[in-house]
């Protein structure tokens, strides 16, 4: 049961030992999610071989977590402001736990896809739930530097995540990918229940947008089942293509009636926000689809070792955590636009540069340059579309939009998985060939290097230099590669100053985000 702001007394300090360990707290949790998320792609090859299964298998390995997580994430964050923030982050993670258990005892193909499914629900209640603990249990004044040290944390996750990967699949084996998550639970949920305040958002209130998150998994889902399986040609693939639209559009009419909906379409009213979405679809799209195949293509082609291949990555993960803040700044000096416009184009390069890669493929001279202009690409565009997308709203719905930009990346990501081996004719052994792999992914580069050209081009034409009074996005450190950064909701301005003893009660402003109502 959530206490009252007399009972809790002060916010938590940052430097005192209660807020250490909530620190600590979030920060295991979102690694599990963020961990989850960058080995599996190096685990891939290995999982194939031991279940006997194709290449739709795999692409369901990776699609059937994100589906219901890029579903379900706006859903999360409302769950924990009504129920307790607290409570959900901690079912969240035994349900994540739990799940991955299910991943690592997994018999068959079948079943490793259901799990990986009831992953990407944990993944949902878990990975808002994180930041909004941190943003309703930190005193005022150092919230910005606990949001700034776990999105530090969870970047350093993002760059250890493809070499812990690579090291547990050629060691002990890649089950092991998703039994790390249990000791971690094990870990982190005793902390939050004895350190953790629970806290509760009193202006939540209406009902649940549950048939929109229904609705939503579902068109994402259907319209991936259909990309996968087009290749067999059955009549149930345009049936499902057809139920995924019919969903879809469902979804749209149920979000526009709703009084209290998941996800409010007039922000879309924004064209600068809108805009920006549409660059992160592009963008997020082309990784997706160009870090699903990597992984696949230095062990099928070049030979790499699990280890090697995980390692190999390193690179540009490093870069975005030394460089992303200071590409921010050069943000705010000159605008978004000209660093939306660029990085792309960047990444489009590498990713060209990716088609000297083949069979026994040098690191320094093939592979490195690749990663190294992705990286710089990548440096160039995350933190100036974060800013952008912040900047695009009112401040009271920050956290809103970054939630669904954040989605909408995962979205897109997923159905390049989907789309990208229909397009270059993979069979279902494709993996199992090096000369049919390679020219595939000789094939896909070039369109995931033409879709961010298209990214680019949209930037340029459409996106403009915001108000000048917009706020850099609190995550300023970013390592994860798949996925654009959360950001926590911010306070609207109130007529009175604030009380100095700031309570953990709610956080400032209205609900809506990522840690956050939408009801």
């Amino acid at each position: 049961m959530a206490v009252s702001a007399e009972q809790l007394g002060p916010a938590v300090r940052l430097e005192s030992p209660r807020g250490k360990w909530i620190l600590l707290t979030t920060v295991l949790g979102s690694s599990m999610a963020l961990l989850d998320s960058t080995v599996v792609n190096v685990a891939l090859p290995r999982i194939g071989e031991d279940l006997d299964a194709g290449l739709a298998a795999l692409q369901w390995t990776v699609n059937a977590y994100l589906v219901t997580l890029a579903g379900l994430i706006l859903l999360g964050g409302s769950l924990g402001d009504r129920f307790g923030r607290r409570k959900v982050f901690v079912v969240g993670v035994v349900w994540f736990a739990s799940a991955s258990l299910l991943c690592g005892l997994a018999v068959d193909a079948t079943m490793l896809i259901a799990a990986r499914a009831l992953q990407g629900i944990g993944g949902a209640l878990l990975t808002p739930g994180s930041l909004a603990l941190i943003q309703a249990s930190f005193h005022r004044d150092d919230r910005a530097r606990a949001v700034g040290l776990w999105s530090g944390f969870g970047g350093i996750g993002a760059a250890v995540g493809p070499f812990l990967g690579g090291w547990l699949v050629a060691g002990p084996g890649w089950r092991w990918v998703f039994l790390l998550n249990v000791p971690l639970a094990l870990l982190c949920a005793p902390i939050a229940l004895r350190h953790v305040p629970e806290s509760k958002d009193d202006r939540a209130h209406g009902s649940f947008d549950v048939l929109g998150a229904v609705l939503g998994a579902l068109a994402l889902a259907f319209v991936t089942y259909a990309l996968i399986e087009a290749q067999g040609g059955s009549p149930a693939v345009a049936l499902t293509a057809v139920a995924g639209v019919a969903a879809g559009v469902a979804f749209v009419v149920v979000e526009r009636r709703r009084p209290d909906p998941m996800l409010p379409l007039d922000i879309f009213a924004s064209r600068q926000f809108t805009s920006v979405n549409l660059v992160t679809v592009c963008v997020y799209a082309a990784f997706g689809g160009f870090f699903f195949l990597t992984a696949l293509q230095l062990q099928v082609v070049a030979g790499y070792s699990p280890l090697r291949a995980g390692t190999a990555l390193l690179p540009t993960t490093v870069m975005m955590l030394l460089f992303s803040s200071r590409s921010g700044a050069l943000a705010e000096r000159i605008g978004p636009r000209i660093p939306l416009t660029v990085g792309p184009l960047l990444c489009a390069g590498g990713m060209l540069l990716m088609l000297r890669v083949g069979k026994d493929a040098s690191y320094p001279v093939d592979v490195l340059p690749a990663l190294v202009v992705m990286g710089a690409g990548m440096v160039t565009l995350v933190a100036p579309l974060t800013s952008a997308v912040l900047a695009s709203v009112d401040t009271g719905r920050a956290g809103l939009a970054s939630g669904v930009n954040n989605a909408a990346a995962r979205a897109a990501g997923l159905m390049a998985v989907a789309a990208l081996p229909l397009l270059t004719g993979m069979g279902p052994d494709a993996y199992r060939s090096p000369d049919a792999f390679d020219a595939a992914f000789d094939r896909a580069m070039p369109l995931c290097a033409g879709v961010l050209v298209v990214g680019a081009v949209l930037a340029f034409a459409t996106v403009r230099r915001p108000a000048p009074d917009c706020r850099r996005p609190e995550c300023r450190t970013h390592g994860c590669l798949t996925t654009p950064p959360l950001e926590p909701r911010r306070s609207v301005p109130a007529a009175a100053p604030p009380s100095p003893d700031d309570r953990t009660r709610s956080p400032e402003g209205p609900p809506g985000g990522p840690g956050g109502s939408q009801t």
